[in-house]
């Protein structure tokens, strides 16, 4: 890997995150039975080795006792789609909202602007006091199974709705899952998303509190997403699929696929620890870049991947028009050892 640049010590990695940017392999044994790749090919060999399974995926693994039907995912991506979509065009919540420890407070901010027109019990299934018991999950799984009530027609999102119209107590209950998962995961990730641009861009600044948003945003969205990927980890559990590819990896070997590790190799990139959102200026589809895969590669890449960037941008756009600045730290941020990768920080808002 190149080596850390100066403003990257702005940042404190947890200490397993802060092993694996030492490396300069690019394929590793972390332990007996897993095997970090940090490479370009290889990681496409992988992924096109054969099909993503259910249980290695974070929204669509079983629920319920039983794999969640195509159609049911599908109907999942087209009705979060809406949300979004209606999300974005509707005035946000008041901006104090957005005060407070980052990224917990734009989360809590995004589920309120996109999903806080669902009625009680509906809404509590991604709040995130709920979330973090699961004695309090399993209560409001049970309430929104007798949901809805009578007269709650109309009011509730598109993923609420599919709750409404599910056909059996398993599809329900599925339903009830998939709702929670696919809030969680969206929003969690944008959250993520735009509090590591947040930070990044500070760092451009030198140390100054940004007022308002940067001259390209996306932009500025696309190089966070390269040096600070909140997806910065995929999973693939061992098997004969894989042995081939690599002496390495064995049959018993499960794999870490890192493109924390890949989008920062100077094979690919030209000053790869600078923070440089000017990269993207004129990339018609940033997606086809080599050795970028901020969602994923083709066949496994994120569900949702269509609706992130898009999103972070409207909720930076309304952070920077309502004088977001960063309280504190005001130098080493930490960075925990999450399935996220998201840096943390307090944030104050002028409104």
């Amino acid at each position: 890997m190149a080596p850390t640049a100066a403003r990257d010590h702005s940042l404190v990695y947890a200490p397993k995150i802060r092993d694996l940017l030492d490396r300069t392999e690019k394929v590793f044994r972390i332990d007996p039975a897993t095997v970090g790749v940090a490479d370009c090919r290889l990681l496409a060999e992988i992924v096109a080795a054969r099909p993503v399974r259910s249980d290695e995926r974070s929204v669509y693994k079983p629920a319920a006792g039983a794999d969640i039907p195509h159609d049911s995912a599908t109907r999942t991506i087209r009705a979060l789609g809406q949300d979004v979509m209606a999300g974005i065009r509707t005035p946000p919540p008041p901006a104090r909202g957005l005060a407070g420890a980052w990224p917990y407070a734009s989360t809590s901010y995004l589920r309120r602007w996109l999903f806080g027109s669902d009625p009680l019990p509906v809404s509590l299934l991604s709040r995130r006091g709920v979330t973090r018991s699961d004695v309090l999950s399993r209560i409001v799984d049970r309430a929104v199974t007798a949901w809805p009530g009578p007269g709650a027609a109309g009011t509730s999102t598109a993923l609420a709705e599919l709750i409404r119209g599910a056909s059996d107590p398993l599809d329900r209950k599925q339903a009830v899952a998939m709702y929670r998962r696919a809030t969680a995961t969206l929003c969690d990730g944008v959250a993520a998303l735009a509090g590591n641009a947040v930070w990044l861009l500070r760092q451009e600044q030198q140390g100054g509190e940004p007022d308002a948003a940067p001259a390209d945003l996306t932009a500025a969205l696309w190089e966070t997403l390269r040096l600070l990927p909140p997806a910065w980890m995929l999973w693939r559990k061992g098997g004969e699929a894989y042995t081939a590819l690599h002496p390495e990896i064995g049959p018993g070997d499960d794999i870490a696929l890192f493109p924390l590790l890949m989008h920062r190799h100077p094979d690919h990139w030209s000053d790869p620890m600078e923070f440089r959102p000017e990269r993207w200026t004129g990339v018609a589809d940033p997606e086809k870049t080599p050795g970028f895969m901020p969602f994923g590669f083709e066949g496994a890449r994120c569900w949702a991947k269509h609706l992130v960037v898009p999103l972070a941008e409207r909720l930076l756009t309304v952070a920077f028009d309502n004088g977001l600045v960063i309280r504190g730290p005001h130098r080493d941020a930490p960075v925990p050892l999450r399935s996220l990768l998201s840096v943390r920080f307090d944030a104050a808002t002028a409104a």
